[in-house]
């Protein structure tokens, strides 16, 4: 069995409004201008390795932690939170 990259990463959800509680020297994402947002731009989420960084355990509005499989279901999911369809060509 081969393995990921990704196989020791987490993903955790959170509300725009926590972003400014992140400590971005303990997630994989450098910034709030490197996240990425759900269309609406209430909800973004973090990436890391390990242990849940103390500045995601503190954020009152995290979900679950997801794998990356798992994310990548949430993220694909038909609700269209995170995408929205492509206009049909004429």
């Amino acid at each position: 069995m081969s393995h990921s990259d990704f196989d020791h990463r987490h993903y955790v959800v959170i509300s725009a409004s926590d972003v400014s509680n992140i400590d971005f020297t303990q997630v994989m994402e450098t910034s709030a201008d490197t996240l990425r947002y759900s269309v609406d731009g209430t909800l973004t989420f973090v990436k890391y390795e390990g242990d849940m960084p103390s500045s995601v355990t503190a954020c009152s509005s995290k979900s679950q932690e997801y794998s990356h499989d798992e994310i990548l279901a949430v993220l694909n999911n038909e609700d269209q939170v995170w995408w929205e369809p492509l206009e049909e060509l004429p």
